[in-house]
């Protein structure tokens, strides 16, 4: 896959462009652009226990801090998109802080996925199943709520963890199929089949957990 500097969104690529150059003074534009895709993949992967007492901009404060630090090395040899490797930075800023906040309770290898890039923050079942349940506008009582969030929780569980990751990784953080593909280390037609293959395993654990969406 070519992770030229050139192959980047259209709405970052003038100021890459720019950046390559020598132009630094467009480096906080260019982090800026970004800050919304990743702020979401940091509420998607921030452990639950974190919350509270780490918020998603202190994630990001720290990972750009490192970015703009680090700028050189990546101009020299960019691997990776621009924007993967902000979030490959960003991910391991939150695993980071996880560690620091959680100590040794932290470091349970259930907790992180280990992908083609390096460990990540898991996408867990649980977080999957809060992001579905912040998308339901009928008026729940409390109990209610806590159990359908259970049972789809369950559910997710039952996925093969590759395809949780996909979903994660498309349908949450909504990253396009040549990131994905980037990201997971395989190829852009193993993306996509893998995302297909999600989506109708999700919308099947949506159809079987009753009274979800009005079902």
């Amino acid at each position: 896959m070519d992770n030229s500097l050139g192959e980047q969104p259209s709405e970052s690529s003038d100021l890459l462009r720019r950046l390559g150059e020598g132009d630094t003074t467009v480096l906080g534009q260019l982090l800026q652009s970004h800050r919304k895709r990743l702020r979401r993949m940091v509420r998607l992967r921030m452990d639950p226990k974190l919350q509270g007492r780490v918020d998603a901009s202190d994630v990001l404060q720290e990972a750009f801090l490192e970015a703009a630090q680090r700028l050189a090395e990546y101009l020299r040899d960019p691997r990776m998109p621009f924007f993967l490797w902000l979030r490959f930075l960003t991910g391991q800023k939150l695993l980071t802080l996880r560690r620091r906040h959680l100590g040794a309770e932290a470091r349970d290898a259930g907790r992180e996925v280990s992908l083609y890039r390096g460990a990540m923050p898991e996408a867990s079942s649980a977080c999957l199943a809060a992001q579905l349940m912040g998308k339901i506008t009928a008026p729940l009582q409390a109990a209610l709520r806590a159990e359908m969030k259970l049972r789809l929780q369950e559910a997710l569980n039952g996925m093969d963890p590759l395809d949780r990751e996909v979903l994660a990784l498309r349908h949450f953080e909504q990253l396009n199929n040549n990131e994905t593909a980037d990201v997971l280390g395989i190829t852009p037609s193993g993306a996509s089949s893998r995302y297909l293959r999600a989506l109708k395993r999700l919308k099947d654990i949506l159809g079987n957990v009753p009274g979800l969406f009005g079902n």
